[in-house]
């Protein structure tokens, strides 16, 4: 596919609207990419990183090797991901600390729209579908009840919980933010990003590579050879994480941050109680941005 300057630009522009979806815990950059187009494209891409293209790398071949992975694409992606978490790491939690309702109503709209629109594109409902959309709802409502676990902060569980998140990440519903919270990780994750901790950056990194390299492969083959069911599963995926993302919610138990901050760690929903107009207004801003972007998008590739 030719590309323009402008092109890239604006696939830098969706890969920054996937790094800010996760930084937060309950939404996935995986949604994100289905919303704007790009999703199949991501995951064909990530899958091309294997060992026929890896040895035109190392071989010197550097032009091959950057066609044959789609780099550029892969790179205005990246690219955008790395400037939204870089930036937006401090603006988003400090948004989920003093205006949660607020900031979790918008992504409501948002993931709700998604389960839509995702589910828009299942091209026949039978048994295996529906069984598939069943089951997805049902594992990501007990990923978001699930209770964070106490857990190791050594190098090699750094490691694994980056190769564990970055699956989620991809997987629109699931929220690689939100396994890092059950895993006992998200919080140092964080304050390692803000704090630019090199060693702990960089290990969560090479996880994260080994992980989606991986894991890309299983979803390619799903999407070409059981495209319904993987989407029915995908859509249960994101209808399911809707509890995690419902704006009203209580404190169950605290945790204190590196700063001596208290913050919620366990909490359970509740009905709506303040904020409520507010809250409505942001579900259809985020609910209508998700349609305004999926015409923008089916637009663009009746053109093409």
């Amino acid at each position: 596919m030719e590309r323009k300057l402008k092109d890239y630009a604006v696939l830098a522009l969706k890969g920054m609207g996937m790094g800010a979806a996760d930084v937060v815990p309950g939404v996935s950059g995986g949604t994100i990419a289905f919303i704007v187009g790009i999703y199949d494209e991501l995951i064909d891409s990530i899958k091309s990183i294997n060992g026929k293209s890896l040895k035109l790398l190392f071989t010197g071949k550097w032009v091959a090797f950057w066609k044959a992975i789609n780099a550029s694409f892969l790179f205005s992606i990246l690219l955008g991901i790395g400037i939204s978490v870089f930036s937006l790491a401090k603006l988003i939690t400090w948004l989920l600390t003093d205006h949660p309702i607020l900031v979790w109503s918008f992504f409501f709209g948002l993931v709700l729209a998604s389960t839509w629109f995702v589910s828009k594109d299942i091209k026949e409902w039978n048994w295996k579908t529906i069984l598939g959309f069943v089951l997805g709802a049902a594992l990501a409502y007990y990923i978001t009840v699930a209770t964070p676990a106490e857990t190791p902060s050594n190098l090699l569980f750094i490691f694994l919980c980056g190769a564990i998140a970055i699956c989620a990440m991809i997987l629109p519903g699931i929220s690689g933010s939100f396994i890092l919270v059950l895993l006992g990780k998200y919080f140092f994750i964080m304050d390692a990003v803000k704090t630019l901790d090199l060693v702990i950056i960089v290990v969560f990194a090479c996880g994260a590579c080994l992980g989606i390299t991986m894991f890309s492969r299983v979803l390619s083959y799903a999407l070409k050879h059981f495209r319904n069911i993987t989407l029915a599963v995908l859509s249960g995926f994101m209808l399911g994480s809707l509890n995690k993302v419902w704006p009203w919610k209580e404190t169950l138990e605290t945790y204190v941050d590196s700063h001596g901050v208290v913050k919620p760690l366990v909490e359970a929903n509740v009905m709506p109680g303040e904020y409520v107009w507010e809250a409505i207004v942001l579900m259809l801003v985020g609910f209508f941005l998700v349609y305004f972007l999926e015409k923008l998008s089916s637009a663009k590739t009746a053109k093409a």
